[in-house]
């Protein structure tokens, strides 16, 4: 069972969390988090993209001339996509890319991110976010005493309102609560912070 010191603001050791080895000690499996972000990125689509068929772009549907004795191909339309500024033929029609993966895949990828992060040391754990006020600047230098990279993703274990206000205009740090996170979001930047409470949390509900 994994021991990680939990820190202050100014890092310094004021305990130590256990955390369970299925969740944070698991064995990293590279293709179920290829899935889960892939999944995760797939939802994240909008799907908006369509070309007009040949009964929605401009023109006549006048028969361009007589069917026979012209010498010409018979043409019944100037909206024909044989035609330049016709309609499009079997084009990119609005659709949901999003799809479902199972609750385990989910929840393996979830041990899996959470594993590689404490295994490269960009995991850090505080006591609490017990921030005085809600000045982003103030949060700034908190966060900076007790992590390193440009990008930081803050897990809180419940609501936290000077938390939240205090770093949701900072670049690069995104909050999240623990029933929120996804696989996607702990690859997608350099650190993870998290309280105790959220720590102990994950380490509950992923469990096997």
């Amino acid at each position: 069972m994994p021991t990680v010191d939990v820190v202050d603001w100014n890092k310094r050791k004021v305990g130590e969390v256990e955390l369970a080895d299925e969740v944070f000690g698991a064995e990293v499996n590279q293709a179920l988090l290829y899935e889960a972000v892939r999944q995760f990125q797939a939802g994240r689509r909008a799907g908006t993209h369509k070309t007009k068929v040949r009964a929605e772009v401009a023109g006549s549907g006048k028969k361009l001339w007589k069917q026979k004795g012209t010498g010409r191909a018979r043409m019944g339309s100037v909206r024909s996509p044989l035609w330049r500024h016709g309609g499009t033929v079997h084009g990119p029609v609005p659709r949901d890319y999003s799809y479902k993966l199972p609750r385990k895949m989910v929840a393996g990828a979830l041990r899996s991110a959470l594993s590689a992060k404490l295994r490269d040391g960009e995991m850090t754990v505080v006591e609490e976010f017990n921030f005085a006020d809600h000045k982003t600047n103030n949060a700034m230098n908190a966060l900076a005493n007790v992590v390193s990279g440009r990008t930081v993703l803050v897990v809180e274990n419940g609501e936290n309102r000077n938390l939240t206000l205090g770093i949701r205009n900072l670049k690069g740090v995104t909050l999240l609560a623990t029933r929120e996170v996804n696989a996607f979001h702990i690859l997608g930047h350099q650190s993870l912070l998290l309280s105790r409470a959220a720590a102990r949390k994950f380490s509950e509900a992923l469990a096997k």
